[in-house]
């Protein structure tokens, strides 16, 4: 049995992180749902990217929307949502056999807006009425200014993907957000059934630190936030408040396993979906890591909710000088700051092919 079956078997959802008009076309990503239990799918600013600019499958597309008038940021959105739309229905049965619990697609409000509540919040419900699919996730980020706004889309009834989350305190933020956006449904009396994840990104945390460290430690501290977040996450669903809410018909929030991919080319491919089987959360993945955990047999050990050892390793990357809050901070501004860089690129490869499609 693949490893990809058997993790799916444990109770962890496995999502791609990629999407292109080809996969789409060609049948690939129907080939991963079928062939590799392939349950989800995640988008971000630096994927749709690399998926316009390396293309010309979008190009017709760009001349279409150009023509009618679109410029931009209108045309990305039209690009996206129809891509995303397409492969949301190809996750339409699988949302629909678990009860809406998997078979998600993300897309994210733009990374120009990370620091703005308001217009998050408008964007989220806006993109979401505009793909008109249940089982659609808004990427809003764990900023200080998007947890209000994931509490408030949460409460308008919008399913949301908190990203670029980097450590158990942004988690726990963004976790409170989402249960205050429940409870404020259950008071109002609407549905208390809106779904979400919250992504916590690995890998960075190791590329960050790979200079700084003697080698003993290299590729350490991403799983071991990653463990310290995954107990807290599991205290939280033990809690009486968030039972409450699973009595009245909510559902938890998912802790989410984003950044996978290995960024040292010493370490295993695998590295972090390995060390990181867990029931209950879902690894969103490149294609490249899925298809080199699909000729995988094995998994790693399930995930303990003690995080006993989380400590012990904290305070020996805290000898040598790294402070694990002052870094999630600059991690996940750091992050803002590439989806932003990613945006405008993205933007520009539009309004290149644009004008070189008008003059042929």
């Amino acid at each position: 049995m693949k490893a990809t079956q058997k993790l799916h078997d444990l109770g962890q959802s496995l999502w791609l992180d990629n999407i292109t008009r080809e996969m789409l076309d060609r049948g690939t990503l129907g080939g991963y749902i079928a062939e590799l239990s392939v349950t989800g799918l995640t988008s971000n600013p630096t994927i749709f990217e690399h998926a316009i600019a390396k293309s010309a499958a979008y190009d017709a597309a760009i001349r279409t929307q150009h023509e009618g008038g679109k410029r931009g940021e209108q045309i990305f959105f039209e690009l996206a949502l129809e891509d995303l739309t397409r492969a949301a229905d190809l996750f339409r049965p699988i949302y629909e056999r678990t009860n809406g619990v998997d078979g998600w697609v993300s897309l994210e409000v733009s990374p120009l807006l990370a620091y703005d509540t308001e217009s998050t919040i408008a964007e989220a419900k806006r993109l979401f009425e505009c793909a008109a699919r249940p089982n659609l996730f808004i990427k809003i980020p764990g900023t200080a200014q998007g947890v209000p706004a994931i509490e408030e889309a949460i409460f308008a009834g919008v399913p949301v993907n908190v990203t670029l989350l980097f450590s158990r305190e942004h988690y726990l933020a963004a976790a409170e957000a989402f249960v205050r956006g429940i409870e404020r449904r259950v008071d109002a009396g609407l549905r208390p059934d809106v779904a979400s994840v919250a992504s916590l990104f690995v890998s960075r945390w190791d590329a960050a630190v790979a200079r700084e460290v003697a080698p003993a430690l290299r590729n350490r501290l991403g799983i071991t936030i990653a463990k310290r977040t995954y107990q807290a996450y599991r205290t939280l669903l033990s809690t009486p408040r968030w039972q409450r809410i699973y009595n009245l018909g909510g559902r938890p929030q998912r802790l989410l396993w984003a950044s996978t991919g290995t960024k040292d080319p010493q370490a295993s491919d695998v590295l972090y979906i390995r060390s990181l089987a867990a029931p209950f959360t879902v690894n969103t993945m490149p294609e490249a890591t899925l298809r080199a955990l699909a000729q995988q047999s094995e998994v790693g050990p399930l995930l303990t909710t003690d995080g006993s050892d989380c400590e012990a390793v904290l305070a020996e990357f805290a000898r040598v000088g790294i402070d694990v809050d002052a870094l999630a901070a600059r991690l996940q501004q750091e992050g803002t700051a590439s989806f932003a860089k990613s945006w405008n690129e993205l933007l520009g490869v539009i309004e290149a092919k644009s004008a070189a499609l008008r003059r042929e």
